[in-house]
């Protein structure tokens, strides 16, 4: 009954008021022992002067405390600001009594009424020492309740600085946390040993199996200020091996206001261990590229469109047009926009391949920019359905780069793939075939055409980490299609803001090379998926090899054979030297290819491979295509290695 009780009662607060009365008692009965010290633990005083000097004492403390609010704090929650406020209000108190005693003797107004400074000094003591003490007291006594009748979990904080310190109070006077840190952490041999806020800190080395069973410790928090994500990387991988949780606290620049809050912690994200330097992008050109135009991005619904479309509504342009045929993403994207008080774009339904539709926008709005986000862009589903990967990839950036040229775009801004360097499948194919349309559409000379190229990016539709989230939530197997295999990850943000970026430098005719870091072993990923999840791999989940999907690459590559690069003044763009084209022959064999489209034949596949001979089909149906006799530059799609300049 009695725990029930206590479990029932114990997030309730004490009112302000019934604490105002036990501190004026704690005052009263200190100035009691006040006068019992000063005569040495004797009555030999005028215990008639006590009683009348007692209510003027109370009285002066009650003042005090109602002006600087001490009784206002939650006593479960007291810190050094609640001290602080206590400290004021004795001192405010102690002057009151001191002013009463003189005015008293100036004006006899309250006969014998006086009280010695000596009483006044030992009363102000006391009261502090009670006042701070039964607050502490108290919050000891409800945190060992909270420990006993409730479930507490035991943390240990990585880090013994400014950022674990902050994160240790925060997580301590969090109301209704039953969190208890037990520990931190720290390499610093100078901290090992001591305590803070009188809790130990320990060195690395003592992080074993048998430590955190004997602590009961579930998580430990990284919180370590400035930590570069290599250093990050090494020590997650480093406690994931551990049966706990680890999360982390965010940098300083992304607090609330510039206070770190509880809330804040959160789960060590897989992001955070794929070894990329965060791109940081100064003395951006994008502002002064984009100020007073009329900008066009297509598939602006998509996982990089629609972030191309929240970082340009941070400019100052004339107008923004959303084109996307997917409704209900697009409809999405318009709410989140508004709602974060952005109004002047216009989200329009349309389909890139529906020509006569895109010649009345561009006839309506008269863009100046136009990036091109919309296309087909999973592999093994496109490599069965080349109609529509030739129809959106090709004849519909085909449309948009025409329609440029016509309405006299100054630039027009290509999204492709990594998939296109060397390509392996449809789908890769076809985005190259359109990087080569929008090289020869440059020796018009009119609009600026400009491609960049890069990897997958973590977290769009269809991408490998929301898939291993999914499975991992179903409780496995993960699948992985080959052991060996891996890929260049970028977050869509990142690289989002390098298509910008690159649009701003680029003068017409560049294949922009993204910087990607280094290439990520996807059976790697998917250890560390379920080590983040708080699982054993593979005791609690399986990874299946299930053996390379249609037109799938073991290794993606960022340049072409015979391809070098060239550095900009942002080191984390290159630009691609990419080999001479015959360009009257290439753009007759687009326009061939996507007449020939038209009649759904396998002319389409055998036209493709003549126009991007390096197209070599891998584990699929469509290898049969291939010319055998034909030399093969690069047959098993080794990785190019590309170095940032």
């Amino acid at each position: 009954m009695i725990k029930n009780y206590l479990t029932k009662n114990l997030h309730r607060y004490a009112s302000k008021w019934l604490v105002l009365l036990i501190d004026v008692l704690t005052i009263s009965i200190s100035f009691i022992l006040s006068y019992l010290i000063r005569f040495n633990l004797t009555l030999n005083f005028d215990v008639g002067k006590l009683l009348l000097q007692l209510p003027i004492v109370a009285l002066t403390a009650i003042i005090a405390f109602l002006i600087t609010g001490s009784h206002k704090g939650f006593i479960r929650h007291t810190g050094v600001k609640d001290v602080y406020n206590i400290f004021n209000a004795l001192c405010l108190s102690s002057i009151f009594t001191i002013f009463i005693v003189m005015v008293n003797r100036q004006f006899d107004f309250m006969g014998d009424f006086t009280v010695p400074l000596s009483i006044i000094i030992i009363h102000s003591l006391i009261s502090f020492v009670s006042l701070t003490g039964s607050r502490y007291l108290f919050k000891s006594f409800y945190q060992s309740l909270v420990q006993k009748f409730t479930r507490t979990k035991n943390i240990l904080i990585y880090g013994a600085g400014e950022s674990g310190i902050i994160a240790y109070n925060a997580i301590t006077n969090h109301t209704g946390t039953n969190i208890k840190v037990v520990g931190y952490i720290d390499d610093d041999a100078k901290k090992v040993g001591k305590r803070i806020n009188g809790t130990i800190v320990v060195k690395r080395e003592m992080l074993t199996q048998y430590f955190l069973k004997k602590k009961g410790v579930e998580e430990i928090i990284v919180a370590i200020h400035n930590i570069d994500s290599i250093a990050l990387k090494n020590l997650v991988e480093s406690l994931v091996d551990f049966p706990v949780q680890v999360k982390i606290i965010p940098p300083v620049q992304d607090w609330i206001n510039g206070e770190f809050k509880i809330s804040q912690i959160k789960n060590v994200q897989i992001e955070d261990l794929l070894n990329r330097v965060p791109i940081n992008i100064k003395k951006s050109r994008v502002s002064d590229e984009l100020r007073d135009k009329v900008v066009m991005v297509s598939g602006g619904a998509g996982s990089i469109g629609s972030e191309i479309v929240r970082q340009i509504t941070n400019y100052d342009y004339k107008s923004l047009i959303i084109v996307d045929q997917a409704e209900s993403p697009l409809y999405d994207l318009q709410q989140e926009l508004k709602q974060n008080g952005k109004h002047n774009f216009i989200p329009i339904v349309s389909d890139i391949r529906d020509k006569s539709k895109m010649n009345l926008l561009f006839q309506q709005y008269k863009p100046d920019v136009i990036f091109h986000a919309a296309a087909y862009k999973h592999v093994p589903l496109m490599e069965y359905n080349s109609y529509e990967a030739i129809k959106v990839n090709v004849a519909g950036t085909k449309t948009l780069a025409d329609l440029s040229l016509q309405y006299h775009v100054d630039k027009f801004v290509f999204v492709s793939t990594d998939k296109a360097v060397n390509p392996t499948n449809i789908m890769g194919a076809s985005k190259r075939i359109a990087e080569m349309y929008i090289s020869c559409m440059q020796h018009v000379n009119k609009t600026k055409f400009i491609t960049t190229r890069f990897g997958n990016v973590l977290g769009s539709n269809g991408s490998v980490i929301p898939l291993f989230k999914k499975q991992i939530e179903k409780g496995g197997p993960l699948t992985v299609t080959h052991k060996d295999i891996t890929r260049y990850f970028m977050t869509i943000p990142e690289a989002s803001q390098l298509v910008l970026e690159a649009g701003a430098m680029g003068e017409g005719g560049e294949i922009f090379i993204f910087d990607m870091g280094e290439s990520v072993k996807i059976f790697d990923l998917a250890k560390n998926m379920i080590k983040l999840s708080g699982l054993k791999y593979p005791e609690d989940i399986d990874i299946k090899i299930t053996g390379l999907r249609p037109g799938e690459k073991l290794y993606e590559e960022l340049l072409a054979n015979g391809e070098n690069t060239l550095p900009t003044y942002n080191k984390k763009i290159m630009i691609s030297k990419v080999r001479e084209l015959d360009y009257q022959k290439i753009m007759s064999k687009i326009d061939e290819l996507c007449i020939s489209n038209l009649f759904h034949n396998d002319s389409t596949v055998k036209l493709m491979k003549e126009i991007v001979p390096e197209f070599i089909s891998n584990n699929s149906d469509l290898c049969k295509f291939d010319d055998k006799t034909a030399p093969i530059d690069n047959p098993k799609g080794q990785k190019t290695i590309l170095q940032s300049s």
